[in-house]
């Protein structure tokens, strides 16, 4: 018998799989890259706090960052983490400028090729890499690549060449600087 939800998550999935078709990859010249924004969302009770920072690139020197705390409004099921995440990830990102977007989560790396960090840069309409610290099973062969602790994802308007470029010079113990900051903040009030 199938349930409600289940009907719901099928929509969505096939939602998914239509809106993968909108991402674009293409070639970012990561000399033209000055500012890289880091967002993690940690989760007590049924509050979300979603955390940037801001870095410079390639050097990593913290430029600002910030909070937002919003009402958990979805459960968390596999493969359907966008649907949780993106509204207090908006939030934080409200009003903030950056010329790449590091997402702590899956991008094209996806069963249906459209995570986080895709659903985020379709939004935002910025260069987005999804940034995960595991492979989803189900990830289409070649849409990600492991980078110390990091599994890189292209998440919207960037390849994943690039999106290598970009991650490189900002691992720091295996894992980019700005997501372990971002990370730490939205567990705490500071860096």
């Amino acid at each position: 018998m199938v349930t409600e939800l289940q009907k719901k998550l099928e929509r969505i999935a096939a939602a998914q799989v239509k809106l993968a078709g909108r991402v674009v990859e293409r070639t970012v010249d990561s000399g033209s890259v000055r500012v890289v924004g880091a967002v993690d969302v940690s989760y007590r009770k049924n509050l979300a706090r979603a955390a940037l920072v801001l870095c410079t690139f390639p050097d990593c020197e913290v430029l600002g960052s910030k909070t937002a705390v919003v009402d958990v409004t979805f459960p968390y099921i596999p493969t359907y983490f966008f649907l949780r995440e993106t509204r207090p990830v908006l939030m934080v990102l409200q009003g903030e400028e950056f010329d790449v977007l590091l997402v702590e989560g899956h991008g094209r790396a996806h069963p249906r090729g459209y995570g986080l960090a895709s659903h985020i840069g379709l939004l935002v309409g910025r260069p987005t890499i999804g940034v995960a610290k595991g492979p989803l099973r189900g990830a289409p062969e070649g849409s990600f690549r492991r980078m110390g602790k990091a599994y890189v994802s292209v998440g919207h308007l960037i390849d994943l060449e690039s999106a290598v470029r970009i991650i490189e010079p900002l691992l720091e113990g295996g894992y980019p600087k700005p997501l372990r900051l971002a990370d730490r903040l939205s567990k705490r009030e500071t860096l």
